[in-house]
């Protein structure tokens, strides 16, 4: 929260932040973690750099009226960036592609996708899109989702931030509120992983640096 005030005031000093941070009982209850029983997990191999490898999930929810909202969570192993989040009643291994297909217009083709087996992951369409764009499909274990851990830590913030804080009345409305919520997380949230600044601007900065000895990017082709 210092960090994200300091942009404004810059001359605030933390310590005052964090007393009046309390005495507005801003707190946040922390959570009991609860133990896991003690399993073999797989590591996951660091990206080198903004796009070569793209996690992606998905998140359920449900409208006022109880109808069923899915949300396809794409984000990019190496910065943590959230590339899209995709919001309907239902979302096929077609309706993947298109999402994915219209990110790589922006940011090219990843060189790798990190997937459960779910059945959107692991359709005819989707097989057939990865070797099209020759992208290694990288799938983890049945019952291990932490081998797609970029992806889970990403969820369980959009679950607490966006989704168990909103009341959502219509598929517009659900898709305007988390448009906003991704914005301010990639664009305005100052991020510790990051030197403390925003993902967008690290990404960014990074490209710059690097410009002329990457490799593994592919420029992406719209068809």
């Amino acid at each position: 929260m210092h960090d994200l005030l300091g942009q404004e005031f810059s001359g605030v000093n933390h310590k005052k932040i964090y007393r009046l941070y309390r005495e507005a009982n801003l707190a946040v209850r922390r959570r009991r973690k609860v133990r896991q029983p003690a399993t073999e997990r797989q590591a996951l191999i660091p990206a080198s750099g903004p796009n070569p490898v793209w996690s992606m999930d998905f998140v359920s929810d449900a409208l006022a009226n109880g109808r069923r909202l899915k949300c396809l969570t794409i984000a990019d192993d190496f910065s943590h960036e959230s590339i899209d989040i995709a919001v309907d009643h239902g979302i096929s291994g077609a309706y993947v592609i298109r999402v994915l297909d219209q990110a790589a217009c922006f940011r090219g083709y990843p060189c790798a996708v990190r997937t459960d087996n779910g059945p959107e992951f692991t359709s005819r369409v989707f097989l057939v899109w990865t070797r099209k764009h020759k992208i290694k499909h990288l799938l983890i274990e049945p019952g291990r989702p932490m081998q797609n851990g970029y992806i889970e830590s990403f969820n369980g913030k959009f679950r607490d931030e966006c989704l168990n804080e909103q009341w959502f009345t219509s598929l517009v409305q659900a898709r305007s509120v988390i448009a906003d919520w991704r914005r301010d997380y990639n664009e305005v949230r100052p991020h510790s992983s990051c030197g403390r600044i925003p993902l967008a601007k690290f990404s960014a900065n990074h490209r710059a640096e690097h410009l002329n000895t990457a490799v593994s990017f592919k420029p992406g082709l719209c068809q």
